[in-house]
């Protein structure tokens, strides 16, 4: 049986000190806050970008795999899909193929949204990259990449 005794604080201080999820978690969510105060302009949020964005292909994408590239469940996907269509950024239509699945397209409307995203985008992604080295950013992707 476990004691008060063996939550200490010098453990608390080990996760703190030591914890890649926290870490990770930490980094991800000040990175968060940063692109979605850049894309607020456009009414959009870092999280809506990256789904906007993986739109842009020849073929549209099941939102299964959506959820598979951005590392998300499919009820996720989904709910963050319900604003930016209302807004009419993208369609949902009934994948011919398969009848279940849904395949999102991005609109005329969520391309010329996405054309003005990305110069912000990449405004902010170089400031950010301006934080660490030149070697540290392409280290931090390639190890970002290992985890994922």
């Amino acid at each position: 049986m476990s004691t008060h005794d063996d939550l200490t604080l010098s453990l608390t201080h080990e996760v703190r000190d030591r914890c890649l999820c926290l870490a990770t978690q930490r980094a991800a969510r000040a990175i968060a806050r940063r692109f979605d105060d850049a894309f607020r302009p456009l009414r959009l949020t870092s999280g809506q970008f990256s789904l906007l964005m993986s739109l842009n292909r020849p073929k549209a994408p099941a939102v299964g795999e959506l959820a598979a590239l951005l590392a998300m469940d499919r009820t996720t996907i989904t709910a963050n899909v319900k604003p930016l269509e209302r807004r009419r950024l993208l369609r949902v239509v009934v994948d011919r193929a398969d009848r279940r699945s849904r395949r999102l397209h991005l609109t005329d409307a969520g391309r010329e949204l996405l054309i003005a995203a990305v110069a912000i985008w990449r405004k902010e992604n170089r400031n950010l990259e301006r934080t660490l080295t030149p070697a540290g950013a392409e280290r931090l992707r390639a190890e970002l990449a290992a985890l994922g």
